[in-house]
């Protein structure tokens, strides 16, 4: 018996060390995220409500984008894949000043909003956007349900709507840009769920190994994942719910 009790508590021990390490995985996820909207959205608000800069990227009148504002546009693209393939190379604190460069690289890419929507929508999307993506998160950090086989159809989502953004910028249709906000706010809200089970998921699994240079890069990986959910579901929203200037 007492044998026994010896290996419960120290089992006990251990699930409160890695709850303790859990809470301070996902803090670091969501503070670092944090950072990078922060920065992102000073970068638009500097650029998009500058008349100066913002003609270096697009057209003043039609926001159409020049050269500059082509490869602003896509280098956040860029940025994610070359991210993955060289997280394994990165330390931690360069993996995080990665991270932070993307981010105002994203700010570029949204300057024009601040041009093309009021202030006041662009603040109403971003805290509808804030409601549902936290109700979502903790719904995906709390729920029992094993929600990883959306990984699959939710990432074929993301390609065929990269997909089809790039074929309307061109079509310039209506219609398509409608549905393509519609499917991107729904497959958006499912990852922030499953990518913020899979974070928790991921971490219990490695923590017993005690590689604190491998979660340090986790968690920047984690939290560029939450971070891309959040952009590209406020981004979906507003083309439904902003006002025009």
């Amino acid at each position: 018996m007492a044998e026994y009790q010896t290996v419960r508590t120290a089992g006990g021990v251990r699930s409160a060390a890695i709850d303790e390490g859990l809470r301070a995985h996902m803090n670091k996820v969501y503070g670092t995220m944090s950072v990078g909207m922060l920065i992102t959205f000073a970068v638009a608000w500097a650029v998009g409500t500058s008349p100066q800069l913002l003609a270096i990227f697009r057209d003043p009148q039609t926001l159409q984008p020049n050269i500059l504002g082509w490869i602003a546009m896509f280098a956040p693209l860029i940025m994610v894949f070359a991210f993955g393939a060289m997280i394994n190379r990165l330390s931690a604190a360069g993996a995080q000043t990665f991270f932070f460069a993307f981010a105002a690289v994203m700010g570029l890419s949204l300057s024009w909003i601040f041009v093309a929507f009021t202030g006041y929508s662009i603040a109403q999307v971003f805290l509808v956007t804030s409601i549902a993506f936290a109700g979502l998160s903790l719904w995906g950090y709390t729920t029992k349900k094993d929600i990883s086989g959306w990984g699959t159809f939710l990432i074929m989502g993301v390609i065929g709507l990269i997909v089809a953004s790039i074929v309307n910028i061109f079509l310039a249709s209506p219609a398509i840009m409608f549905a393509i906000s519609i499917l991107g706010v729904l497959i958006f809200a499912g990852l922030t769920a499953y990518d913020t089970q899979n974070i928790k998921n991921t971490y219990i699994a490695h923590a017993a190994q005690g590689d604190q240079e491998w979660l340090g890069k986790a968690a920047i990986m984690g939290a560029l994942n939450l971070y891309l959910d959040f952009i590209n579901m406020f981004m979906f929203l507003l083309q439904l719910m902003g006002n025009r200037e």
